[in-house]
């Protein structure tokens, strides 16, 4: 194999294979954390824009069945792309600076085809996917819109989420940052102009969402073809490597199945969650908008996490894969108690700005008294997965996440409570992190110990 070595001042300032580990991790933490909080400032304006100036009804339009859709698709490609991730870091902390761009090219080609393949996908199936999560009459229209306009979009989206994997990948969490802060006022000014202004309501949205991703598409690659070291975005090279792919996609594939799996079972309880009417529609929104803060944070510990450990695992580094992997779900764990105290607390406040209808208040309140006090229990499934991802070992934790959380919620909302009651319902998240968490954790402590031992050896 025909390597060549990364220039001293990229490694200096990327890798994450040298230098004190809780220093290097935190580092890289912080700017993803910080751009998880612009992430949600992103996606919370945009519901509370839509909220206070076109309804509850445009609300739900745009956080229920369509929701769901949109995030399925976006989901099963983001689980395709985290092999490109986690093989640029791998390449990234060998110092294969061929293989590393090789990779690039071949993420950035599936990113293309995959925007336009599933675009294409989600705007002919939007009708029947909305019936089949029995998205109400009224609100039928406007997702409509909502769905298709977003899923014309999707090729911005995927772009952009490849480009700011790559770049962190490389241990640069700083540059996806400015880019999301930047992308987030395009779309508030937007919000405000089109949904305030114009009184576009969903139509507006949608149509300020796709201009930002648009503008991120931009920068993510301008970033890649002139400012990144190490690596070069060439337009005529982009291109499919196929030994490359099918590493892509021999890492990414089952995840995509687990993420797509999680939408659908989402998709599931939606369709509950629509059985109850206007008002928890809008209340589980405006809910999801506030509980989606603690999912980006639980994201950046395992993007952390992942790049840490793809890193090292290419540099043969076990000692330092072992310590970070400890003290990275302990910071979560400690985290995750925190977020899910505020959230329960602050709850009916946060519900307020996007509804003042004291019913959705209520009923956001019962929604996050039944999820929040329990994320702490996912984040051994996030992190661990996340490290075992990042080995090259997916297999047994996506199944896992498949039995222990999609079949389980499936089955639990199908037919053991069959719209009974919203708690009941909501009960199947706590009841199916700790089934999941439960077999990870044993997998875990007998395979982790194996790979560090043969990757000591492969170091020798």
């Amino acid at each position: 194999m025909n390597q060549t070595k990364t220039t001293k001042t990229n490694k200096k300032s990327m890798t994450l294979t040298s230098g004190p580990i809780w220093k290097e991790i935190l580092f890289f933490f912080f700017p993803i954390l910080i751009g998880a909080v612009f992430q949600q400032l992103y996606n919370t304006v945009d519901a509370v824009v839509v909220g206070q100036f076109a309804g509850s009804e445009a609300l739900a339009s745009v956080g229920g069945s369509s929701g769901q859709i949109v995030n399925f698709i976006f989901t099963f490609f983001t689980g395709l792309s985290s092999g490109a991730s986690v093989i640029i870091a791998q390449y990234f902390g060998a110092e294969d600076e061929e293989h590393v761009n090789s990779t690039l090219h071949t993420a950035f080609a599936f990113s293309i085809l995959g925007g336009i393949a599933l675009g294409i996908l989600g705007i002919l199936f939007c009708d029947p996917m909305l019936r089949l999560l029995k998205t109400p009459d009224s609100l039928m229209k406007d997702s409509a819109i909502y769905v298709r306009i977003l899923m014309a979009g999707l090729i911005f989206t995927l772009i952009y989420n490849m480009g700011t994997g790559i770049l962190r990948a490389i241990g640069d969490s700083r540059r996806p940052l400015y880019i999301l802060i930047m992308a987030s006022l395009v779309n508030i000014v937007l919000d405000l102009l089109f949904v305030a202004g114009f009184s576009m309501g969903v139509l507006g949205a949608a149509i300020a969402t796709v201009i930002s991703q648009a503008f991120s598409a931009a920068a993510v690659t301008w970033l890649l073809k002139k400012k990144t070291p190490g690596m070069e975005l060439r337009f005529r090279e982009i291109r499919l490597h196929y030994g490359i792919l099918i590493r892509i996609l021999r890492i990414g594939f089952p995840t995509a199945v687990a993420s797509s799996m999680f939408s659908i079972s989402n998709m599931i309880l939606q369709s509950s969650i629509n059985s109850f009417g206007v008002n928890t529609i809008a209340a589980w929104t405006a809910y999801g908008r506030i509980d989606v803060v603690w999912w980006l944070i639980n994201q950046a510990f395992s993007i952390s996490i992942t790049t840490f450990v793809g890193q090292n695992y290419g540099a043969r580094k076990a000692d330092r894969i072992k310590k970070a992997s400890r003290e990275v779900l302990f910071i979560e764990i400690i985290a995750a108690v925190v977020a899910g105290v505020i959230v329960v607390l602050t709850a009916p406040y946060l519900v307020r700005l996007f509804d003042s209808s004291p019913d959705v208040i209520r009923i956001g309140r019962i929604m996050a008294r039944s999820i929040a006090p329990y994320y702490w229990v996912f984040c051994f499934i996030e992190i661990l997965s996340s490290v075992l991802r990042a080995e090259n070992d997916v297999l047994f934790s996506t199944i896992a996440n498949l039995v222990g959380i999609c079949a389980f919620r499936a089955v639990w909302l199908l037919v053991i409570v069959r719209n009974s009651s919203l708690k009941l319902i909501l009960a199947s998240y706590p009841i199916s992190y700790f089934l999941t968490a439960a077999v990870i954790i044993v997998y875990y402590l007998i395979r982790q110990p194996r790979i560090l031992k043969k990757m000591e050896s492969w170091a020798e």
